[in-house]
């Protein structure tokens, strides 16, 4: 399980923007910045996203490279899967596989796909056997 990751977007104001609305339905919010001298050692200027009192997920600005990451994000049932993929594309995504099963992983796997504004694929996942019966 992973703690925290940190992207490096082109333009920070729209990043904020486009994942305030594109994880809303995830219950991901945008919840700290560290602006200049106040982020920790080394990462100045960060700002965080997160949910039930954590923050996980990183916005930094600077020189975008799509490449080097993917994200997927936990859902908790189908119905969010759905809601983050129709916001995202609501903020402007660019379509990465619509919500459904992706027989391919797992007949239990079920998700959404996006491409953020500056190339990054993200991913809202619901897997059922990691959540109980609802």
């Amino acid at each position: 399980m992973l703690d925290h990751v940190f992207i490096t977007v082109g333009d920070i104001e729209r990043s904020i923007a486009f994942y305030e609305q594109a994880l809303a339905p995830l219950g991901i919010a945008h919840v700290v910045d560290y602006e200049g001298k106040d982020g920790p050692e080394g990462h100045p200027d960060l700002k965080g996203f997160g949910r039930g009192g954590r923050v996980f997920f990183w916005l930094r600005a600077g020189q975008a490279d799509a490449r080097a990451t993917h994200v997927g994000f936990v859902a908790d049932g189908q119905a969010e899967v759905d809601a983050f993929y129709a916001a995202a594309i609501a903020a402007g995504a660019g379509d990465n596989g619509p919500p459904g099963a992706r027989l391919y992983y797992d007949p239990r796997y079920y998700a959404a796909g996006v491409v953020d504004p500056d190339g990054y694929t993200l991913e809202a996942v619901y897997k059922s056997w990691q959540h109980p019966a609802r």
